[in-house]
């Protein structure tokens, strides 16, 4: 296994967060999904001076971004949107993309059940079929019930994937699946070959090692399924405005390079963005966790 970071949980330049992740000892970088603002050429050889390659992008499915929106054009912008970031990961010669297919933030339906399960699987076989001719893997990524109503467990994931087509997969995040699922060693379990991804936080999303889930089990379970891949640490540390906070000077107060998009992200999840002494910790304590158990 290897391990990888997404690069949006602090505001700073991709340069900046490859240069601290190489250093510490990541081998692999999960791009957020926003095309636009890179330019892939540039960071593909920022990449590779730094010992870097791209294990693939998450979508981020904010605003209007929704593949289960009742409005048509709504859908087919969310539809191009998630194939502008399949692009993104082909260029950057990267593997896959983890798909929320629902607004994270939105928890009321549009519809009803079998009116929004003909949706999504309408999208995201248009999605499916760019991703196949571009080479790029899909991994319909559960998340809890408090950021979408829509895909919140690791069984409701794989029934999408079966229906949109052989190669598409599910990305699995412990944070969410310690919400959400019974037992979330049978969730691992159940997506045998079909695990494609896997992003890991701590209970309380912190970097793992600083919450109470077992590593060491989730870890086994993983070489048990025969998921040899990478492990892509996406901690958002929860917000602690108050004199409880064991972390003073955590909070970024002035952020730089902090886009809408980000902003709404960290707000929305209780979190802000973080300063850079408080993020290098939590990188390092992400990989010092990890590294010892792959």
């Amino acid at each position: 296994m290897e391990l990888a970071i997404h690069n949006w949980m602090r505001a700073e330049t991709i340069a900046t967060t490859i240069r601290r992740v190489a250093a510490i000892g990541y081998t692999r970088l999960e791009v957020a999904g926003s095309p636009e603002q890179y330019n892939t050429k540039d960071v593909r050889k920022l990449m590779k001076e730094h010992g870097l390659t791209c294990w693939g992008a998450v979508t981020l499915m904010l605003g209007d971004r929704n593949l289960v929106s009742r409005n048509e054009a709504q859908r087919a912008a969310s539809v191009e949107y998630v194939k502008d970031v399949v692009k993104m990961v082909k260029e950057l010669d990267g593997h896959m993309v983890s798909v929320v297919p629902g607004t994270v933030g939105k928890v009321a339906p549009d519809g009803r059940p079998d009116e929004e399960w003909e949706w999504a699987v309408n999208s995201m076989k248009e999605i499916y079929e760019y991703s196949e001719a571009a080479g790029v893997v899909l991994g319909i990524e559960p998340i809890n019930r408090f950021e979408t109503y829509f895909i919140n467990r690791a069984e409701q994931a794989l029934a999408l994937a079966a229906e949109v087509g052989p190669n598409c997969g599910v990305c699995l995040d412990t944070f969410h699946m310690n919400i959400e699922e019974a037992d979330m060693f049978e969730a691992i379990r159940k997506a045998k070959g079909k695990l494609v991804g896997f992003h890991v936080a701590d209970n309380n999303r912190m970097a793992p090692g600083m919450g109470h889930l077992n590593w060491q089990r989730i870890v086994d379970t993983l070489r048990e399924v025969n998921y040899n891949n990478v492990l892509s640490v996406e901690f958002c540390p929860p917000l602690d405005r108050t004199p409880a906070n064991p972390y003073p000077g955590s909070i970024d107060e002035m952020p730089e390079n902090l886009t809408p998009e980000q902003e709404k992200f960290l707000v929305d999840h209780g979190s802000s963005s973080v300063t850079d002494a408080f993020y290098t910790m939590l990188t390092k304590e992400s990989y010092n966790t990890l590294s010892k158990l792959i």
